[in-house]
């Protein structure tokens, strides 16, 4: 078994030359999948697992690693000018820098921490849209049995341009999920694009508008179908990157740590030189109110 996954691997993956990007993949999936193993386990208040990175009490996310991961693998590709094993390692590099940073995507997007709300979801779409798109250039033409050093086939460009239609007429139909697999599997979005639109979709806004009774058949057909699937996919998000809090709901033991430690560091502090100054005053007052209490009182003039 493990033979044929070598030769299967050796003929499709480095005969071709696309280990770099089959392990930039990897370490995207890896690092992603990681990530959010460990955010759960923080989120819920485990012992045996490693808390948050708080140097000083300040909470340091896990995008800033990213980017650092990021600028490691980008950099060592051009320094060593893509030569192997280099160009291997700094492919898995990157490859993890982007599953750190997408998974932090809705963060950069609102610029507050959106991580466990409703709104941090859009991490969890950059994050599909990235693998889907990786695994596409690294499978490239061989799903059609084209490779770049075969002969042309106009027929088989024209299935592609007719795939890349349909996509387009998907995605603006409000069918982002069936749009993105249609890219690598041609014919779902076929079927998809000659459905009915979504009803708050571009292409509703632009036909259906002067048909009223095709655009109460595409909101009944969403509440029908659609909103099943949404759930559906809404359950597969939870099981992957975990419950967002529901507003109201009071938030983890976590979250009130590093709302603790933002909050003692927005604290306004004195400099040092006003600390010793401060204490200097104080002193001085001190020996003034002795010396005047050693004093005699001197009696008030009588005028």
């Amino acid at each position: 078994m493990w033979h044929h996954i070598w030769e299967a691997y050796a003929r499709h993956i480095q005969d071709p030359g696309k280990q770099p990007l089959f392990l930039v993949l990897v370490g995207f999936i890896g690092s992603f999948l990681f990530i959010r193993f460990s955010v759960r386990m923080i989120r819920r208040g485990v012992r045996w697992w490693p808390g948050n990175v708080t140097p000083g009490g300040l909470h340091i996310h896990h995008v800033v690693f990213g980017m650092f991961f990021l600028l490691l693998g980008g950099i060592g590709a051009f320094a060593t000018a893509g030569t192997h094993p280099w160009l291997d390692a700094f492919g898995l590099v990157f490859g993890i820098g982007c599953g750190l940073v997408l998974d932090e995507f809705a963060l950069l997007l609102h610029l507050e921490d959106v991580y466990w709300s409703e709104q941090g979801r859009k991490s969890v779409d950059a994050v599909i849209v990235g693998i889907l798109f990786t695994g596409l250039l690294l499978v490239g033409y061989l799903p059609l049995g084209v490779t770049p050093s075969s002969d042309v086939r106009w027929g088989l460009i024209a299935i592609i341009c007719t795939n890349a239609l349909f996509t387009v007429t998907t995605l603006l139909k409000g069918k982002f999920w069936s749009g993105m697999l249609g890219i690598m599997v041609p014919g779902v979005s076929w079927i998809a694009a000659v459905r009915l639109a979504r009803p708050n979709s571009p292409w509703a806004r632009w036909r259906y508008t002067g048909n009223p009774r095709k655009f109460a058949r595409a909101r009944r057909r969403h509440d029908r179908w659609h909103r099943r699937a949404d759930i559906a996919r809404q359950w597969l998000f939870d099981l992957i990157a975990g419950k967002p809090t529901p507003p109201g709901v009071r938030p983890t033991r976590a979250h009130l740590l590093a709302e603790r430690m933002a909050a003692r560091l927005e604290r306004p502090t004195r400099p040092p030189h006003d600390d010793e100054r401060a204490r200097r005053l104080r002193a001085a007052r001190a020996r003034r109110s002795t010396v005047t209490a050693g004093r005699p009182r001197r009696a008030r003039r009588r005028v």
